[in-house]
């Protein structure tokens, strides 16, 4: 974060704070080998890749669908949890990918809407504005990011929000 983050305006500052989650999960993924990323770590198949394939999911559903986006074509059915596995003979880098691409059209969505602007999800049965959509995928993806950090520790001991240094 920079100086300016500290004193930026609602929007940036909530922006801000998604970004350092997002960039956190990520990081979760460096040094890993592909078996690594995609081994299950708990007994309801928690993986590295797992999550970020969900977190990708839930970029394009809560920021490009309910405000009225295109979401690109998925290859699982994100109303199950095949959204939470790698498993469905996609490659590491086409999640990965995946998630950059859902991220890039989140920020379209947020950086060209207003904090009062409201969607409609299709799953629910009430509007929601984008100030609470930030703040509910700030707190999805923190909470995912934690699940990253204790799956990442079982795997080589890395603990963390950031890269040492």
């Amino acid at each position: 974060m920079t100086n300016s983050t500290y004193t930026a305006g609602e929007k940036e500052t909530l922006r801000a704070s998604l970004d350092r989650h997002r960039d956190a999960v990520l990081w979760k993924l460096e040094g890993l080998d592909d078996e690594q990323l995609r081994r299950p770590m708990t007994p309801t198949g928690t993986s590295l890749l797992g999550l970020v394939k969900h977190l990708g999911s839930v970029e394009y559903g809560w920021f490009v669908s309910v405000f009225g986006g295109e979401v690109e074509p998925l290859w699982f059915d994100p109303y199950s949890d095949e959204d939470m596995r790698a498993d469905q003979g996609e490659t590491t880098q086409q999640i990965v990918d995946f998630y950059g691409r859902a991220r890039a059209a989140a920020d379209r969505m947020i950086a060209e809407r207003s904090l009062t602007d409201l969607g409609q999800p299709s799953w629910r049965d009430a509007e929601v504005s984008l100030r609470w959509v930030l703040v509910h995928m700030i707190e999805e993806t923190a909470r995912h990011t934690g699940h990253m950090d204790i799956v990442r520790e079982l795997l080589d001991g890395a603990t963390g929000d950031q890269p040492p240094g």
